[in-house]
């Protein structure tokens, strides 16, 4: 338990302070005021203080902050501030950047560990190799066992389960033949893949040409050399992005269950978990959940930067401010929502516990 604790304070600390450093060096390479960055909410453990900046780490490290100067237009600046340092006294384009770099800082840092993922341990890809059969499927019917591992379709060579489920999907009920190897044998092996319905990992129901057979989940790692792992994680990190805004689409269409919505307590679990499996899968993890807080970050929502952005669009569009009291109403109903999804996350997570407790 201490140890995961520790993990997951790590994990959460570094992605925070990316996040905070992303909005710290965009205010201060416009020139703007940041009186302190702290790392953590709460009372402040230790900081020191550098040119105008205080630097703090504070008690709660589930968060952090930027205090930019003059963050509304009534603010009182420090001492040793002017008005010309002043947040909101920059253009709204400015501000608009100063708050899309947190959450763009986040995507910057996926990328950068999905980097150090393949150069230092390459691509790891599923090999296509036949691990179950389904009865009465193309392939059950065509005579192909579990073992094989596919060579070939149509003469196309075959070196992964990607490459040969896209095949089938692309055959659109065209006959296609399969160079398998059996043991020494290499055997052709026509199917023609069938209509059929199967769901996707979020538990939809979709129509896709299928064979019918299953991967017996064997996997290879290949090396990458230094030029290969820049596209490698090119594709990985908007692989993360993809899936984690499809996340929340099929969230908020109620694909996705409310139930599976995940707190603090659910991440520290993840990352205990990945953290026993190795360097490799904690790596993996923090990844993800730095695309999942850059994309939470980027919602609509008031209190959140996507809210922030949304603020200073209109303010371009209609160019004027927008009105205070409708600002602070909106903030004040964007916190209520975000301490709500927060109390309902944890909620889930003492729920899934005590099923697991009981369940044990």
């Amino acid at each position: 338990m201490i140890q995961t604790i520790i993990y997951a304070v790590l994990v959460l600390g570094a992605l925070i302070f990316f996040h905070e450093l992303g909005h710290f060096a965009v205010a201060r390479w416009f020139g703007m005021g940041v009186s302190r960055f702290s790392l953590g909410f709460g009372p402040i453990l230790c900081s020191f203080t550098k040119g105008k900046t205080q630097y703090a780490l504070s008690a709660v490290p589930l968060g952090g902050y930027v205090s930019l100067v003059g963050e509304s237009d009534d603010a009182e600046l420090p001492e040793g501030f002017s008005p010309q340092e002043s947040f909101a006294l920059r253009p709204a384009w400015q501000r608009l950047l100063v708050v899309a770099a947190g959450p763009i800082a986040n995507f910057v840092l996926a990328w950068f560990v999905c980097w150090v993922l393949a150069i230092g341990y390459g691509q790891v890809i599923a090999l296509p190799e036949i691990g179950g059969i389904v009865a009465e499927s193309p392939a059950a019917k065509a005579g192909i066992q579990t073992g094989d591992r596919v060579l070939a379709v149509d003469d196309t060579p075959i070196g992964t389960w990607a490459e040969m489920s896209d095949a089938i999907a692309a055959s659109k009920g065209k006959s296609l033949t399969f160079l398998v190897q059996r043991g020494t044998e290499s055997l052709p092996v026509t199917l023609t893949p069938q209509l059929s319905k199967r769901k996707t990992i979020f538990g939809e129901e979709e129509e896709a040409w299928l064979a019918g057979v299953r991967s017996s989940g064997a996997v290879e790692t290949l090396p990458l050399s230094f030029a290969e792992s820049f596209p490698a994680a090119n594709a990985r990190t908007w692989e993360l992005i993809d899936l984690t805004w499809q996340g929340f689409v099929k969230l908020a269409q109620r694909v996705v269950p409310a139930d599976q919505v995940g707190g603090p307590i659910m991440i520290a679990q993840m990352v205990g978990q990945s953290a026993e499996a190795g360097l490799a899968a904690l790596l993996a993890l923090t990844a993800l959940i730095s695309v999942n807080l850059g994309i939470l970050n980027l919602l609509p929502v008031p209190i959140l930067d996507g809210g922030q952005i949304v603020f200073c669009l209109v303010e371009m569009v209609i160019r004027r401010p927008i009105n205070e009291t409708a600002r602070g109403i909106a903030m004040r109903v964007g916190f209520a929502l975000l301490m709500a999804l927060m109390v309902f996350a944890t909620y889930n997570d003492i729920v899934r516990i005590v099923k697991s407790w009981s369940v044990g």
